[in-house]
């Protein structure tokens, strides 16, 4: 009996460091590891008072153009997506890149999943309205306004999709899958945003019959969609470094193009 105690005591110990050890990595990682100030170029004040920042990228030349909302992975905002804000500007948008986590960025899964459970979805929601009006307020900025999120920015750009009558186009890259019709507020009608998804048939984290009935649920409702599933990808499969090569994400990515293309510029590309 004795050495059953003393295996269920090491076991229990074992558990206990492990645990101490995992909260020390992810304390270290938000709070001790890479700040959202190492790659943000641009701050504004909220409405309650706190600083928002993020990272603005202007296309080149003279004029006004459409704009871009882009939210970040669960990461929180780093040099991925400050590249990806780049490579869209590039296209002829600016682009906004929000750092709605305020201030803290993971580098290591733990941390990321950490903020991602913890974050406080109706802030996030409030703060994107604070975004887009002060994207509207830049000079560069044209009427057109879109929005485009990846993983928990997906789910952050399609609950904004729901509550932003002002939105001319969505686009959600394997993150909301959300099912209830009942609730996709501004999405309905005439005049609603169209939106398009994008997804990975090998993402474990998204099986494919929950996208397949996020897009019944869309087209239930009347939803004007899109939603493609890539062959072969898992998840996060639109990178700075994948869409430069032939491929699914190059493909993606050009689909992102054409539909900001589409729905954001007045007189769209050949």
């Amino acid at each position: 009996m004795k050495w059953v105690l003393r295996i269920i005591g090491g076991l229990v110990t074992a558990l206990i460091v492990m645990i101490i050890v995992m909260a020390g990595v992810i304390a270290w990682d938000v709070n001790m590891g890479v700040s959202a100030s190492t790659v943000t170029n641009t701050e504004f004040t909220a409405e309650d008072g706190t600083t928002i920042q993020g990272y603005l990228a202007v296309p080149e030349g003279e004029g006004t153009f459409p704009a871009v909302l882009m939210v970040h992975e669960w990461w929180g905002i780093n040099h991925e997506i400050i590249e990806l804000a780049d490579e869209l500007a590039s296209e002829g948008y600016v682009v906004f890149a929000p750092d709605v986590y305020r201030g803290q960025v993971a580098s290591t899964v733990p941390g990321a999943l950490y903020l991602r459970i913890n974050v406080d979805m109706e802030r996030v929601d409030n703060d994107m309205f604070a975004v887009y009006n002060f994207l509207l307020e830049q000079p560069q900025v044209a009427d057109s306004v879109g929005v485009v999120g990846f993983c928990f920015g997906g789910d952050v750009a399609f609950n904004h999709g729901i509550s932003n009558p002002n939105l001319d186009a969505v686009i959600n890259l394997y993150g909301s899958t959300r099912t209830d019709g009942d609730a996709f507020g501004e999405l309905l009608g005439d005049d609603a945003p169209p939106i398009l998804g994008i997804f990975g048939r090998e993402d474990q984290g998204i099986p494919v019959v929950d996208v397949e009935a996020h897009e019944t649920a869309l087209n239930e409702a009347g939803v004007e969609n899109t939603i493609t599933i890539y062959d072969d990808m898992g998840h996060a499969f639109v990178q700075p470094d994948t869409i430069q090569e032939a491929g699914a994400p190059q493909d993606a990515w050009q689909q992102i193009l054409t539909f900001f293309d589409t729905h954001l510029n007045d007189e769209p590309s050949s």
